[in-house]
C-alpha cells in the first residue's frame, strides 16, 4: 500500500498537481444541502481541498459548515481567494484520528483518494462522526481502477460495505455529473443506522 500520508498530498499541492479540483464549488452537492438540510446543521468536509463547496455553503447561510484536510497548501488556496469563510473552520489534520459529530458528511474525491485497505475503517469513522440519524451524502467514483489514487469501485461493492453501519437511501448513477466524470459517478445519501 502506498503511503498518502500528509507529505504526499501536500506535495501534490506544492507542485500544483491537484486535477480533482473542479475550481468551483460542486452544485449536486451545494443543491443537496440547499435543498434538505437546515442552516444550522453541523457540516464536515473531509478532504475538502481549495474549499469551494464550504465557501459557498458559508456565504449561502451555513455557518456550521467545516472543512478537513490534510494539506496546508489546500487550506492556503481557499484563504488566498479572499474568501470570507472562518480559517478556524477549516481544520487540518488526519481524518481518522478526527473526533468531533456532525449531522451531514459531504463526500467527494476524499473516498476514493484512500487506499481500498482503508475502506472498512473509513465506513467505522463516518458513523462514529456522524449524530444519530446523521447523513453520508456525495459522489463515489463507479470505474475499476485499483491503481490510484484515484481508486475506483462500483455500486455492489459499495452497498456491501456500506450496508452493516448506514441505511442506503440513494445508490445511484449520478445524472449531474460534471463533464469529465460523466457516467462514471454514483450519488449516495446514506443515513446512520
Amino acid at each position: 500500500m502506498s503511503t498518502l500520508d500528509a507529505a504526499y498530498w501536500q506535495k501534490r499541492y506544492a507542485q500544483d498537481d491537484f486535477p480533482w479540483d473542479i475550481g468551483y464549488a460542486n452544485q449536486v452537492l451545494t443543491h443537496y444541502v440547499e435543498q434538505n438540510i437546515a442552516k444550522d446543521a453541523r457540516i464536515l468536509i473531509p478532504g475538502a481541498g481549495s474549499g469551494y463547496e464550504a465557501d459557498y455553503l458559508w456565504n449561502k447561510g451555513y455557518k456550521n459548515v467545516y472543512a478537513l484536510d490534510y494539506a496546508a497548501d489546500a487550506k492556503a488556496l481557499l484563504v488566498s481567494r479572499g474568501s470570507t469563510f472562518p480559517e478556524g473552520q477549516y481544520l487540518m489534520g488526519d481524518f481518522f484520528e478526527f473526533d468531533q459529530r456532525f449531522d451531514v458528511i459531504l463526500e467527494q474525491t476524499f473516498f476514493c483518494a484512500l487506499h481500498p485497505a482503508l475502506r472498512p475503517q473509513y465506513v467505522n469513522h463516518m458513523h462514529r462522526l456522524l449524530n444519530k440519524g446523521g447523513v453520508l451524502f456525495g459522489l463515489l467514483f463507479e470505474m475499476d481502477k485499483q491503481d490510484g489514487p484515484p481508486y475506483g469501485g462500483n455500486a455492489s461493492e459499495y452497498q456491501d460495505l456500506f450496508q452493516p453501519k448506514f441505511e442506503i437511501c440513494v445508490l445511484q448513477q449520478c445524472l449531474d455529473s460534471i463533464a469529465p466524470r460523466r457516467g462514471r459517478e454514483l450519488v449516495i445519501e446514506f443515513k446512520k443506522k
